[in-house]
C-alpha cells in the first residue's frame, strides 16, 4: 500500500476546512485490543507501519482499550445501550448487550490481543478533563475485502455532541496517519 497522504491531502468530501479538528498524533510503538469481529488472513497493516498509540483533541483523548479500562468501559457502553444502537453502523449490532462486568473484561482482554498481534486495534475514548471512558473506536478488517478497514464509533449518551467530533476527527486521523485506501465508517450528519 502507499504512505498516508501528505499534509496538503484533498479533504474528505464531507468536511468542509472549518469544520477540522486539530489532533496530536503520538506514533510510540507497542499497544493493545480486541473485538469478535472476522479478522481476515494476512497483514491487516504493513510490517513496517507504525500503530499510532493516541489521538489526542481538546475535547477527548483516544488511547488502546486494556483491561485497565474495564470498570469505565462498562459504566460508559451498560448506560448507553439504546443511544448507541441508534449511533450510525450499530443499528443492527447485537453489541452491546447483557454480559455481566467479568465477560466485558473478557472482551478488553481479546481487543488488546487484537491489538498486539496487529489484527484489529479499539481505542477508548476518554474525557481529558476526568479520565472517563466516553466511547471507543473499533478499526478492524472488512470482512467483505471491499474496504480496507472497517471503523465504528460510540460515545456514551451523555456525551451525544461528540460523536460528530469524534467521527471527524478519526476520519482525518485515518486519512493522515493510517495506510488505508478505502475505509468503511458510517457517516455522521452535520449537527447529528
Amino acid at each position: 500500500m502507499p504512505p498516508p497522504p501528505a499534509a496538503g491531502r484533498t479533504p474528505h468530501p464531507t468536511e468542509r476546512e472549518t469544520d477540522r479538528v486539530t489532533v496530536l498524533v503520538h506514533l510510540t510503538p507497542g499497544g493493545w485490543i480486541q473485538e469478535d469481529v472476522g479478522v481476515v488472513e494476512g497483514p491487516f497493516v504493513p510490517s513496517g507501519f507504525v500503530v499510532p498509540l493516541a489521538l489526542t483533541t481538546e475535547q477527548f483523548r483516544l488511547e488502546p482499550l486494556a483491561p485497565q479500562h474495564n470498570d469505565s468501559d462498562y459504566e460508559a457502553w451498560s448506560t448507553s445501550v439504546e443511544h448507541i444502537h441508534m449511533t450510525p453502523g450499530w443499528e443492527t449490532s447485537s453489541w452491546p448487550d447483557d454480559r455481566s462486568l467479568a465477560d466485558n473484561l473478557r472482551d478488553l482482554q481479546r481487543h488488546a490481543a487484537d491489538f498486539e498481534k496487529r489484527a484489529g486495534f479499539t481505542y477508548t475514548v476518554i474525557d481529558p478533563a476526568t479520565g472517563a471512558v466516553i466511547g471507543c473506536v473499533y478499526i478492524y478488517p472488512d470482512k467483505s475485502e471491499q474496504h480496507d478497514a472497517r471503523v465504528l464509533s460510540w460515545v456514551r449518551a451523555s456525551r451525544p455532541d461528540l460523536d460528530v467530533q469524534l467521527w471527524r476527527a478519526v476520519t482525518d486521523w485515518l486519512a493522515d496517519r493510517w495506510p488505508f485506501e478505502r475505509v468503511a465508517y458510517a457517516e455522521r450528519a452535520d449537527g447529528a
